[in-house]
């Protein structure tokens, strides 16, 4: 039996208290995830923020949108995709069938609808080569109303309890860096809804439809963005493809309708990222998920915004991410990039190489596996191979799956200077090495930014032990987070 002080059993209650509040806090603002019983439990976070450099920080801010741009451009240039895509295709069945739909979408015509580009570029901070991109996030790029919430629970902690937010504070004395991210989604997703109803001569409210996954958890991030855009006087819908499948249909002039609320403006795509999205389990198909791909196809033939089109995309895969890392500054001129431009998106490209026989007998002969990360053409968690278990995996690919990988230089971020204490399930835990990812968050329509910032829309602040390597807030060991400015 463990004896503890009345002095320490004080601080513990008191800390305890703390911890209740903050996670009361947080499922009252929506901070949560769904139970399959249909209760909720409160997202994990971080008790204090984690300290950046201002001047990393700022840098980012003007250099994301530039991603922004460059990607939008790459997404419309139609036959680059198709050429330099085409080998990635051979080797990833889901990924031959968007080049399919893309074809299907673009041959010998001009597609009616509207890239809305609401895009998450993920990077970390380097302790050698600075902030450096992890990838993009093109499709369902989501959790920006998280990111500002968290840092509204940081500041909650710090006005009403002062001494444990200096105690695992990062740089408790620096100031809490705003994050706007909600509020610049929604108002920019509300300009283009607006935008697209004025165009189609259309009155009413402005209709919003979000494509959803069946049974997911990750809903209340979703209903806060619906929140916030209801606000703004645009009218927010939720559908999965199956339910979209059966209830879509055109109007004069291209317009996309949808049974019972007439025309839509905006269509966001919180699915669609892999094959289940398109899966219809009682309705049978000669071509597995041909129908709902098909729904897809079908809305990108109508004049609305949408985000994510299939160029879109194949634009943000991680072939095309290796494939920009090793451009010039000549060859992104291409896109609209100007030399300037393009040294500051090289500048935060971390080194990409393709599998092949050679990259895999260096890689063994002179090459350091802890330096590098082997990725598939996932999105989310759970697709990326470390250290000795990257020969593991190379040796059971077959020479033709190969184009569906990539190696990635490994980055190794720096280290929370002070422990930190963490969340779960209402239950404190102490991280001595805690590392953070950070996800800005742009929009463009038709390729030009709609946010009060140059198309930058705020950030997202995952963190995690060091020692592990899924660091997703659903399907990992990542909690939310948020920043200080030093």
């Amino acid at each position: 039996m463990t004896i503890i002080s009345t002095t320490q059993a004080s601080s513990l209650a008191i800390e305890q208290q703390l911890i209740d509040d903050a996670s009361e806090w947080a499922l009252m603002h929506g901070v949560g995830i769904k139970n399959r019983d249909g209760s909720a439990r409160h997202c994990p976070y971080s008790l204090a923020p984690v300290s950046f450099p201002r001047a990393t920080f700022e840098r980012l801010q003007r250099t994301t949108p530039l991603l922004g741009k460059l990607i939008h451009a790459l997404s419309e240039d139609h036959h680059y995709l198709q050429q330099s895509l085409n080998s990635m295709g051979k080797a990833d069945p889901f990924f031959a069938r968007l080049l399919e739909l893309h074809r299907q979408i673009h041959d010998g015509k001009v597609a009616p609808r509207q890239p809305l580009l609401i895009m998450r570029t993920d990077y970390m901070d380097d302790r050698s080569h600075g902030a450096q991109v992890i990838e993009f996030n093109g499709i369902a790029a989501g959790m920006g109303p998280f990111g500002q919430l968290a840092h509204q629970l940081h500041k909650y902690i710090q006005d009403q309890w002062p001494e444990a937010y200096q105690q695992w504070g990062d740089q408790p004395q620096a100031r809490l860096a705003e994050n706007h991210g909600l509020e610049q989604m929604a108002r920019g997703i509300a300009t283009t809804a607006r935008k697209v109803r004025n165009d189609a001569l259309d009155h009413g409210q402005p209709v919003f439809v979000m494509v959803v996954q069946e049974q997911e958890d990750n809903v209340y991030d979703q209903h806060l963005l619906a929140v916030a855009l209801q606000q703004h006087g645009v009218r927010t819908i939720r559908r999965t493809f199956a339910q979209l499948a059966d209830q879509l249909s055109s109007g004069p002039n291209q317009r996309l309708l949808l049974d019972g609320v007439g025309g839509v403006d905006v269509v966001y795509l919180r699915a669609g990222y892999q094959y289940i999205d398109y899966y219809l389990e009682h309705r049978s198909e000669t071509r597995c998920c041909h129908t709902l791909s098909q729904t897809r196809v079908f809305i990108e033939q109508h004049k609305v915004a949408l985000n994510a089109t299939v160029s879109q995309q194949l634009a943000t895969s991680k072939t095309m991410q290796m494939l920009v890392t090793a451009m010039s500054a000549t060859e992104m001129a291409r896109w609209g990039i100007t030399e300037t431009e393009a040294k500051q998106i090289k500048a935060v490209l971390a080194q990409m190489k393709p599998i092949t026989p050679a990259n895999i007998a260096w890689l063994a002969e002179h090459g350091n596996a802890d330096e590098w990360v082997l990725k598939n053409q996932g999105e989310g968690g759970g697709h990326a191979v470390f250290g000795d278990d990257i020969f593991t995996k190379l040796a059971s690919l077959n020479e033709s799956e190969y184009d569906a990988w990539a190696l990635m230089r490994r980055l190794y971020p720096h280290e929370r200077e002070r422990p930190a204490l963490t969340v779960r399930d209402n239950q404190p835990a102490v991280v001595e090495n805690l590392i953070s990812e950070i996800g800005l968050f742009t929009l463009h329509f038709r390729g030009e930014a709609i946010t009060d910032h140059g198309g930058y829309a705020g950030y997202l602040i995952r963190s995690k032990p060091a020692s592990e390597n899924e660091g997703g807030i659903h399907s990992g060991r990542g909690v939310l987070d948020s920043l200080v400015l030093v």
